[in-house]
């Protein structure tokens, strides 16, 4: 049994079975998943403290896990002068972290939901924090290697663990607001990681370099906040000793009569190999999977190319990295505002991605400044793409395929995590420079600003009988 990842929405929830076959859930329009907010004062009372309770710990444990995976960006250079390890092999060691990912997902979900969410997100949170703690000490790069690999497996089941709790303590109308928010720990990450990394990098002392204080510093802060998540989060309602006994009753009474109704309306469907065949799909891989292409290469490259512009500190490294990130922030609310407006979701959508192919494009037409400014053009054509992305598969699917069909589409599309480092680094390994990755992002940007007129985006488009699902958000 795996995680219903569906849940994070409130939406039709999936779970695979031995026989390969998926079973899928509709949920109707007067289901509790898409009613209104609770009227109960007694439960409307339990939500609130539940928020209040668990997301900012959820927002900082986001943060915490965004950094540990991506810290390896501002420490490229010094692994390369200290160990020796050059563009292709660490491009390679970046890319690793999403294999070890993807293969312990489902492994990690089923524990969670065996021992429970308490137990093995402390579980996930230490061990990610004890293996980012060891990148300090590696010696080579069969070390960098094992370590990245290891990373992604402990970081397996973090993000689904957090929906899962969700799914325990939060009526489904409440799920999509306190997912938007643990979900923005990812974008103040982004802002922070930069300018963190660089100050612990300027650390020396026992015989260590900066960069092996950055791995111990920033990796311990992960294990002591493991201790803090053990002592504060509750597995369920009736553990919780903040939550009178009335409001525990309440809330579990309100899952219990949703998962109730979810349990009448379960259909059988087809199974996961017949969706494989559907082209509509298909493309939806494809067109994401383009998309994280040029959002992971930015993220590993982007503090190469900011040391080339000048005799810069890694203070000033981190801070120059925070710049593409924010200006894409803003992007990303403007072009959603704009798209909620004035319609044609596929034209937005392909406007950011030849806005993305420019600035890759353009990056490669002068020195490291002009590439830095041209890229930050490129974030907000890349970043936009990514959340503007969603409402297409959202409006296309059948609401008892979506959920399944859209944790297909993220696991495949964050497979170019994998294929945009270790490409990047295999290109400055063997020709001196990233120049021709950059003309093969701008070129894959245009292709998928074409491939996406062919994608179709009428509701309930894929079964017009069956009203299509509510937004779900994505990692």
């Amino acid at each position: 049994m795996s995680i219903k990842l569906s849940d994070i929405s409130g939406n039709p929830s999936t779970s695979p079975h031995n026989n390969n076959q998926w079973e899928f859930y509709l949920v109707t329009p007067s289901s509790p998943a898409t009613a209104a907010p609770a009227t109960d004062p007694v439960l409307a009372r339990a939500i609130k403290k539940v928020k209040s309770h668990v997301l900012p710990l959820f927002v900082i444990m986001f943060i915490v896990n965004y950094i540990d995976r991506v810290n390896i960006g501002f420490v490229r250079t010094h692994m390369e002068h200290d160990l020796g390890i050059g563009a292709a092999a660490y491009g390679f060691g970046a890319g690793l972290f999403f294999i070890g990912y993807a293969l312990f997902e489902v492994p990690s979900n089923m524990l969670l939901q065996k021992v429970g969410a308490r137990i093995w997100l402390t579980r996930i949170m230490f061990t990610w924090g004890i293996t980012a703690t060891l990148m300090a000490f590696i010696q080579n790069e069969t070390h960098f290697y094992i370590l990245r690999f290891l990373l992604g497996v402990a970081e397996a089941g973090f993000f689904p663990g957090v929906i899962y709790y969700f799914t325990r303590w939060l009526p489904g109308v409440e799920r999509g607001k306190a997912i938007a928010i643990f979900l923005s720990g990812s974008a103040l990450a982004s802002l922070i990681s930069g300018p963190l990394s660089g100050v612990l990098l300027q650390i020396t002392g026992l015989g260590l370099h900066g960069w092996q204080w950055m791995y111990i510093i920033e990796g311990m802060a992960s294990v002591l906040l493991c201790f803090f998540v053990w002592f504060w989060l509750d597995s369920k309602p009736h553990d919780a000793k903040w939550l009178s006994r009335e409001e525990q009753d309440a809330l579990v009474g309100e899952i219990e009569r949703e998962q109730r109704e979810r349990d009448a309306a379960t259909t059988v469907k087809p199974s996961l190999g017949k969706l494989l065949k559907d082209r509509q799909i298909m493309l939806f891989c494809a067109l994401y999977f383009c998309i994280q292409l040029t959002i992971y290469a930015a993220t590993f490259w982007l503090p190469s190319i900011i040391k080339k512009m000048g005799d810069l500190s890694d203070i000033q490294v981190g801070f120059y990295n925070s710049i593409p990130w924010l200006i894409s922030i803003i992007a990303m609310y403007s072009f959603a505002a704009l798209a909620g407006k004035y319609k044609h979701q596929q034209a937005w959508v392909a406007t950011a991605l030849l806005i993305a192919a420019a600035g890759m494009f353009f990056s490669t037409t002068g020195g490291p400044i002009f590439a830095f400014v041209a890229i930050c053009f490129a974030a907000i054509g890349f970043k936009s793409a990514s959340s503007l992305f969603w409402p297409i598969p959202q409006g296309y699917l059948d609401a008892r395929i979506a959920a399944a069909v859209i944790a297909l589409i993220n696991s495949i599309g964050n497979l170019g995590g994998f294929v945009a480092p270790t490409t990047f680094g295999f290109l400055e390994q063997t020709t001196g420079s990233i120049q021709g990755g950059l003309y093969g992002l701008a070129g894959t940007s245009i292709l998928a600003a074409i491939l996406v007129f062919f994608a179709k985006t009428l509701p309930g488009a894929h079964t017009p009988s069956v009203p299509h699902p509510a937004p779900v958000l994505s990692k």
